[in-house]
Formats: C-alpha cells, sequence, structure tokens
C-alpha cells in the first residue's frame, strides 16, 4: 500500500515557520497564522516520523509540502529558505518517506526539476491556483516541459487560501475556497495543460474537488470533456468516502484513483471502504502506473 498524499512538517521547516515575523508563522505558543484561516495550534506529535510511519500500514508514504501555507509564493529568498528547509528535513525522514518536490514560484526554471529529482524526489508538486490558467502554463512551461522529460508526475494540490470577509468557522476554506482552486485547477488542465504537455502524468488531490462530476454539464457547454478519459489523469481520493468514490469511478473508472490520506490533516476513512480488491488496485497498482515505478522501485513488497 502506498499513501501518495501526507504532511509531515520536519522540525527543519518548523524552525522556519517559528522565525517568521508576518504569516505564514507559528507563534511562540504553536499557533499557526495563515492570512486565508483561522488560527490553528500545531501539534508537534502530529509530524512525528516515527510515530506516523506506523499509521495505516503503509509501506510507503508520500509527503508533499503544504501548499495553503504559500512558501512557493514568497518572495524569491523567502521563499528559497522555507522550501530548502522543507526538503532538506523531508529528505531526511528516510524509509518509508518519499517526497514531492516543489519550486519557488518567483523563479522557478527547469533546473529546479533536475536538482529535486536528482535528490530523488518521486515528482514535483505545485498550488492549483499557480495552474489555473494559461497564464500559469505560459510561466511554468519550461518547469512541466522539464518533469515530463524527467518522466516524472505532477501532484496538484490546493494552495493558500483566499481571506473571507467577516467570520467563518474553521472548516470554511477547505469546503469552499479548496473545492474551488482544484475545480479551477482541473478544467484548466484539460483546456490548457494537457495540450501543452501531452506526456505529462498528473494526481489531483481531494478527487479535484469533484470536478469531473461535472463532466456532463462541461459536454453540454462545448468544453473539452472527452479529455476527461485521459488515462494520464489520476484522483487521490482524500478527503471523501465511498458515495463519492462511487460516483467519481463511474465517470473516469478505478484505474485512475490512488489512495490519499491526507494526514494529519483529515483523519482517512477505512482503507477497504470499496472492497479489497478496489482497494489494492488504488493504493497499489494505480500508484506504480503513476509513479512508472516497479514495486521494488516504490519501496513495496
Amino acid at each position: 500500500m502506498i499513501d501518495v498524499h501526507q504532511h509531515l512538517w520536519p522540525d527543519s521547516l518548523r524552525e522556519v515557520l517559528n522565525k517568521r515575523a508576518a504569516p505564514p508563522r507559528i507563534r511562540r505558543d504553536g499557533v499557526l497564522l495563515l492570512d486565508g484561516e483561522l488560527p490553528a495550534p500545531v501539534d508537534p506529535a502530529d509530524h512525528d516520523p516515527v510515530r506516523r510511519a506506523r499509521l495505516d500500514g503503509a509501506e510507503r508514504i508520500l509527503v508533499a509540502l503544504s501548499h495553503p501555507l504559500g512558501l512557493e509564493a514568497l518572495p524569491a529568498d523567502e521563499a528559497h529558505e522555507a522550501l530548502a528547509a522543507w526538503h532538506d528535513g523531508a529528505f531526511a525522514l528516510g524509509d518509508p518517506f518519499g517526497v514531492w518536490g516543489t519550486v519557488a514560484l518567483t523563479d522557478a526554471a527547469p533546473a529546479d526539476v533536475d536538482a529535486i529529482l536528482d535528490r530523488g524526489a518521486v515528482g514535483l508538486s505545485l498550488p492549483a491556483g499557480a495552474l489555473a490558467g494559461p497564464e500559469g502554463y505560459d510561466r511554468l512551461g519550461p518547469v512541466l516541459e522539464r518533469l515530463a522529460a524527467r518522466e516524472a508526475p505532477l501532484f496538484v494540490h490546493p494552495g493558500a487560501a483566499a481571506v473571507p470577509p467577516g467570520p467563518r468557522p474553521a472548516w470554511w476554506s477547505a469546503l469552499t475556497d479548496y473545492v474551488a482552486q482544484m475545480q479551477v485547477a482541473w478544467f484548466a488542465f484539460l483546456e490548457w495543460g494537457r495540450p501543452a504537455h501531452p506526456a505529462l502524468r498528473v494526481v489531483f488531490a481531494m478527487c479535484a474537488g469533484g470536478a469531473p462530476l461535472q463532466l456532463e454539464r462541461l459536454a453540454a457547454r462545448g468544453g473539452p470533456a472527452a479529455a476527461a478519459h485521459d488515462t494520464g489523469i489520476f484522483y487521490d481520493t482524500s478527503s471523501y468516502g465511498v458515495r463519492t468514490l462511487d460516483a467519481l469511478i463511474r465517470v473516469v473508472g478505478v484505474d485512475q484513483l490512488v489512495y490519499g490520506s491526507d494526514r494529519p490533516v483529515a483523519e482517512p476513512p477505512p482503507t477497504g471502504m470499496l472492497g479489497p480488491a478496489a482497494h489494492h488496485v488504488i493504493s497499489t497498482t494505480n500508484v506504480l502506473r503513476l509513479l512508472q515505478a516497479t514495486p521494488a522501485e516504490a519501496g513495496i513488497r
């Protein structure tokens, strides 16, 4: 079993967040401050790699930067410091952890992709907002071209939330801004991303916010509905249960789903909720195809 979507903040990253004077930052009392979110406590135990490795029985756990922090979009010097801390800590975790690398959006270049993959990253993660339209694909085109040339996948994840007006509950951004970001990024990939990068494999976090369930409406409005059946597009199952996953399977097929838990942000539903055969396909077979890896190369038996 391979979990393609977890977040683990190594000490090096938390140190950077602790010393920042403005969001994203962790206050002295351990509370995380983000511009688009309510203050939230950070429990170091949630980011203990030994404890994390014991959960769920995953043989391989792929960790990604928490893009809602917005670190990749900071001014270049701040972004590079934070991302260096993230990469240094993540690559030092060792087995059973694998790493999704990332790049600073201010000056991302193909050489950054080479450096990250050469360190052992399985692929590149980017915030959904960076790929929300043709401008994003123009700006990041050389990076994505290099990623495809290296036959490594792209992981699209929600980025920093917009600051909403007035009071709102703690779950608000996760159910509004994040979902909208993922849907926009999925539609943008069908329209601009796939034509520009025909060989790129991509996995969307949280089932792309359920965007494929809009396929009939997309077809009715003259959109690129046929592109939704692209076998190079994958969807991680994080945050969703059997009813949504069953509906998604009816649209894109079970072969395009991969298991993602989103720990420690959310407690995942039971891994066998779709049955043992489907679980094996989603948590192992499909992930190996996403990564283009053998079981041994992926670190599983």
